[in-house]
């Protein structure tokens, strides 16, 4: 199916840089992982501008599937039955969620999944895509998770503190790029995520442990 869809993005990239000459900055896993290369590879493959765009459309969804439409989106893309008519529909309706007009590599991306019966996949292709572009910037991605969503002026410390931590150090002069998530189950604190590992300061996790040294004493 995905193979399916490159030549589809493609025929809006002609006239510009060839296929060969653009790759993506990382292979990724699964079927939305193919989505989401074959959409970056196209939109690159006309020109930085439209990369960004292509970005901007899906960071636009991203925030619709997340706000107060959210739960009617999250039913569209989860239905494959849909006649033409109401998938079509839908289609606008969720591309008309970002400032101005979507590119077309972006409608063309959701065409074939809609087509294809893989608009489930919306929210993992976005992710894979936001990858892409993290790489493609030459960012660090760190993950910092909350019990409650943090102001700006505890991000703004955050962010300086770990610039100047062992975290950026081993980013290799890469700039970091912080990703905040909310998780209630934490209590308290920040749990820390960076290629691979990770730094708990939950409340949660300091819960766990003196429980653990409690039933080791019993």
């Amino acid at each position: 199916m995905a193979a399916r869809f490159t030549p589809r993005l493609f025929q809006a990239t002609r006239g510009y840089a060839s296929q060969a000459a653009v790759r993506a900055p990382r292979q990724l896993d699964g079927l939305a992982g193919k989505y989401a290369s074959s959409a970056y590879v196209a939109a690159l493959s006309k020109d930085s501008k439209t990369l960004e765009k292509v970005e901007a459309d899906l960071k636009a969804v991203q925030a619709a599937l997340a706000g107060a439409d959210g739960a009617k989106l999250q039913t569209f893309i989860s239905n494959p039955t849909l006649s033409g008519a109401d998938r079509t529909k839908g289609l606008e309706q969720l591309l008309s969620t970002g400032k101005g007009k979507a590119d077309p590599i972006t409608h063309n991306l959701f065409t074939v999944l809609a087509e294809n019966g893989r608009l489930a996949e919306t929210e993992k292709v976005i992710q894979g895509f936001q990858d892409l572009m993290t790489a493609y910037r030459g960012e660090v991605e760190v993950t910092v998770t909350s019990a409650t969503p943090l102001d700006k002026s505890t991000i703004s410390r955050i962010e300086t503190a770990l610039k100047g931590s062992q975290i950026a150090a081993k980013g290799n002069g890469k700039s970091l790029k912080i990703v905040q998530k909310v998780n209630p189950a934490i209590q308290g604190g920040l749990v820390v995520d960076f290629a691979g590992s990770m730094v708990d300061l939950s409340v949660a996790s300091k819960v766990n442990k003196l429980n653990a040294l409690l039933e080791q004493g019993i």
